[in-house]
């Protein structure tokens, strides 16, 4: 990709699956990387396993204060920031009428105002500086009706308008988009579905086989790349044709 060279990156949620692999394919393009992660024990094997890693940060995306100290660290490590991924969130598969108060918190704790945190750290170092890109963790649940993740959709709706919004008040300098992949085998979504319904989602693709980290990085670094500088306030949909036929939101 173009221009990804030297560029100054950190990467929410890095410390394993979609994080990792996103992180290993900017370091590809010889990016200087950051990843931020609450797991400090995964930070640690990350680096163990990318020791081209600048540094790894604990950050719980959940709270402000320990998103503003992360990316004071940051600051101090790079001299600024050039490109966000804002990978971090979490699901939690249950019925509508089975969410707890406390669960429907921390959902959107972690995925929609942690990511508003992050992003406006972000910016306000890139808007110091010569710009930047920010990438929004959003999903195919955000854009169509999926059962027993009502608070999971409702936070990835929300990243959704939120990257509209940001592309509209930081452009020029910033451009921001989402990403929104389908079904990704990580290890949250082994998690969660058993190797029968696993196969069962296969079944209903159009490109017969379940996307990995390395297909959702793949994008990020293209987003990221000055090969997409006329590209902003989108929301690119990675699925393999999951949305196509309406297939998501069967049961």
């Amino acid at each position: 990709m173009k221009g990804l060279k030297g560029k100054r990156v950190v990467i929410t949620g890095g410390a394993g699956g979609i994080g990792e692999s996103t992180a290993a394919r900017f370091l590809e393009e010889k990016s200087r990387v950051i990843i931020m992660d609450l797991d400090q024990e995964a930070c640690q094997r990350v680096e163990e396993r990318l020791p081209a890693l600048e540094k790894s940060i604990i950050c719980d995306v959940s709270s402000p204060d320990s998103v503003k100290q992360a990316f004071a660290q940051l600051h101090k490590q790079l001299g600024g920031l050039d490109i966000l991924i804002n990978n971090a969130g979490i699901s939690i598969r249950h019925r509508f009428l089975d969410i707890t108060p406390e669960e429907w918190k921390r959902v959107i704790d972690i995925n929609l105002n942690g990511v508003f945190y992050a992003a406006q750290q972000a910016a306000l170092q890139m808007l110091e500086g010569d710009g930047g890109v920010i990438i929004n963790m959003g999903s195919t649940n955000g854009l169509t009706g999926y059962h027993y993740y009502g608070d999971y959709n409702a936070s990835k709706s929300g990243v959704i308008e939120l990257t509209r919004s940001m592309a509209l008040e930081l452009g020029p300098a910033v451009r921001v988009n989402a990403v929104c992949p389908g079904f990704i085998m990580t290890p949250m979504q082994e998690a969660e579905y058993t190797p029968e319904m696993q196969q069962a989602f296969y079944e209903k693709l159009p490109l017969k086989r379940l996307g990995s980290p390395d297909d959702v990085a793949s994008l990020f670094a293209f987003l990221a790349s000055d090969d997409a500088s006329w590209i902003t306030g989108q929301c690119f949909v990675i699925d393999g044709g999951e949305l196509a036929g309406g297939l998501a939101s069967q049961p």
